[in-house]
């Protein structure tokens, strides 16, 4: 037995009419009556053992609080699911620790290999779809609860209201066990009854008016309840003076957050604790001293800091997890953190990419990602969300018309609600060069998340981002692939270096014309003084490469452009002229980063292939290594930009500049290439 019922027995004796249990929709359970329950239950219990633990999976009321108790003061092991889960977590879990269900038998239950001295198996959401089992020892929980009531002390014991979703061990541990063992009344509503009939969207007005009708004084919250209990306070007359302890843990806790709680009277501590620590390891016992700390470790448990900052910790743990017993020592949180001089523990990251969502949930990124670049349209994704209600993805599109956010939805199909991802947004590649991936193609976490997340992104990193699926659309033209991969005949490779003759031989006085009109901005007339200066005379290089690779310079000098690469060159004097100058800068764009692309690709494979000497080259070749040092400077240079309206007109520029410039390609003759042997 575990001797709760032992402690509710005396509290009959001390206070016949005490009440227990309120349930909220049926009458309330003193403390003698709830003795009798949980004795007849134990006994029914006893008589019908199963093999393997007895699966717990009931909304808040009084079934749940009877059958919890019956199971502990009988010595058998609950496996408690909450009620979010996944059918497939479910059916994971009860198969992994040989728990009887409604398909048993198609599960086919394992022989149960659960550490003896198992109490409780807790399934947490996990950071994967199929998490280990943690199990519990009734020692330890109670010891964990008893800590808990000593930290406080007796003047919360009024009455504690569930609103943790059923099967959460903090709620069970921190809230049941201690209201029990402290005397409280223990309020249990259905969760539909206090706006939790969706766990994951609350409906926080009810739950205040719940709150306060019921005469509620404690309560157990992870920081998505609070935000959103504190955002109706902040909206309405209501408050909730009955309340004297709010008790909050399960992730970090904005300090700005914290304020506005105090602002409107919630009496607030936060907390820290691990499943393997029975849900609880410091609690703010008073709401004195700097906010932000998760207080001091309770008695139970001893923390300290190791070398690289991760917080370790001592003392009574769990068993092990299923087949798995525990390696006796300290164990490594995982998280990163300090201990003031006061003996506070402060939480300040995880040491992995682990995000912990607002309301509890452990995550891990790889997961979700893994499920968002199975989509077809997803080329790349970096999931994020700590501390967010659920998680968020910066997503790179893997076709120019992909619907992102159909391939989110499909993506979320496969996940359980609490790892759907319910933000997104469009972002450039993550590429080595661009320092946002490792040299394996793992993804850099950090160097991302300084671009997009940490603050707004630099103009250079949006124009990437928002010209990316022109971009891809202008890879999908015939020509552009088969220059890339150098599959092209000699002759359309003249026919490209005619055609951008006939368009360079317009860049000078295309900036003469962008500088006459910019006139009074002197940081662009320096910028386009120094471009002047480097791009004078490439055209002649292109002259040269015609002639060596066999074509006829003088008729291309004297020759006329085609339709398109004339409309490419037209509009762009049509937009310098009549628009904002700074448009012809979205123009540089687009030219000079194709033009990277074709030296870095095209221009070995063409070589290669149609056995031309370098001579034929040196266009793209030196213009191309010129351009990868334009485009540092470029991005310098319009991340300067913060008038609007420039950075608009680049915009729309190079969006335009990608068709066109795809027009003139696509006017190329593309003919089967010939084969020359080495």
């Amino acid at each position: 037995m575990s001797g709760l019922l032992h402690t509710i027995r005396a509290h009959a004796l001390a206070n016949p009419r005490g009440i227990a249990v309120d349930p909220v929709v049926t009458p309330t359970v003193s403390w003698g009556a709830l003795a009798d329950r949980v004795e007849a239950e134990r006994v029914r219990l006893s008589k019908s053992r199963a093999i393997g633990p007895e699966v717990l999976c009931l909304d808040h009321g009084l079934d749940g609080v009877v059958r919890e108790l019956a199971l502990l003061e009988a010595g058998i092991p609950v496996l408690s699911l909450p009620k979010f889960f996944t059918s497939e977590q479910i059916d994971h879990a009860r198969s992994t620790c040989g728990a009887a269900g409604e398909n048993a038998a198609a599960l086919r239950p394992a022989p149960s290999s659960l550490p003896p001295g198992t109490a409780r198996v807790t399934f947490t959401s996990g950071s994967t779809g199929t998490p280990k089992g943690v199990c519990l020892s009734a020692r330890h929980m109670l010891n964990v609860a008893a800590s808990v009531v000593s930290a406080l002390g007796s003047d919360h014991a009024g009455r504690h209201c569930a609103l943790l979703p059923p099967g959460i061990l903090l709620e069970t541990v921190a809230g049941f066990f201690a209201t029990v063992l402290v005397g409280g009344t223990y309020v249990c509503p259905p969760q539909e009854l206090v706006g939790l009939a969706d766990p994951f969207r609350p409906e926080f007005g009810r739950m205040a008016r719940m709150i306060a009708g019921w005469r509620i004084t404690s309560l157990i919250l992870v920081p998505e309840y609070l935000a959103g209990l504190v955002a109706v306070l902040e909206k309405t007359d209501l408050r909730l003076p009955d309340l004297t302890l709010v008790a909050v843990g399960g992730a970090r806790v904005a300090p700005e957050l914290l304020a506005r709680a105090q602002e409107v009277g919630l009496p607030v501590r936060q907390g820290y604790g691990l499943t393997e620590c029975g849900s609880v390891v410091s609690l703010e016992t008073d709401g004195t001293g700097e906010r932000g700390s998760v207080g001091r470790p309770l008695g139970h448990i001893k923390a300290w800091i190791a070398d690289d900052g991760e917080i370790m910790l001592e003392g009574e743990m769990f068993l092990g997890t299923i087949g798995e017993p525990r390696v006796p020592g300290p164990l490594a949180t995982g998280d990163v953190g300090r201990i003031d001089d006061a003996g506070r523990l402060w939480v300040e990251g995880r040491k992995s990419a682990l995000i912990v969502t607002s309301f509890g949930r452990n995550i891990s990124p790889e997961w979700v990602e893994t499920q968002l670049v199975a989509q077809p349209g997803i080329l790349q994704a970096m999931v994020y969300g700590d501390g967010l209600p659920v998680p968020e993805a910066l997503l790179v599109p893997a076709s120019p018309d992909v619907d992102l956010a159909a391939a989110v939805a499909a993506a979320n199909l496969g996940l359980p609600f609490y790892a759907c991802v319910g933000r997104w947004r469009e972002v450039a590649p993550f590429t080595v060069a661009n320092g946002m991936l490792t040299g394996n193609g793992r993804l850099r976490r950090k160097a991302i998340a300084a671009i997009w997340l940490e603050r707004t992104p630099d103009f250079f990193a949006e124009l990437e981002a928002a010209m990316f699926r022109d971009r891809l659309r202008f890879l999908t033209i015939p020509q552009v692939r088969a220059g890339l991969a150098g599959t092209i005949s000699r002759r359309a490779y003249v026919d490209y270096l005619e055609q951008a003759y006939h368009h360079v031989r317009h860049t000078v006085p295309l900036m003469r014309a962008a500088r006459a009109r910019l006139l009074g901005r002197p940081d662009l007339i320096r910028t386009l003084d120094e471009y002047i200066k480097e791009e004078t005379g490439h055209e002649e290089w292109i002259l040269a490469d015609i002639a060596a690779a066999g074509g006829d310079a003088d008729a291309t000098r004297i020759s006329e452009p085609r339709p398109a690469t004339k409309a490419m060159v037209d509009h762009a004097y049509h937009r310098i002229a009549s628009d904002n100058a700074a448009a012809f800068f979205g123009m540089v764009y687009v030219l000079e980063s194709v033009s990277v692309a074709l030296a870095q690709r095209g221009a070995t494979a063409v070589a290669e292939r149609l056995g031309l000497p370098p001579e034929a080259f040196t266009y793209l070749t030196s213009h191309g290594a010129l351009d990868q040092d334009h485009m540092a400077f470029y991005a310098a240079l319009v991340n300067g930009l913060g008038d609007a309206d420039d950075r608009a007109a680049i915009l729309s520029m190079a969006q335009e500049m990608f068709a066109l410039f795809g027009g003139v390609f696509a006017s190329i003759e593309l003919e089967e290439a010939v084969h020359v042997a080495a």
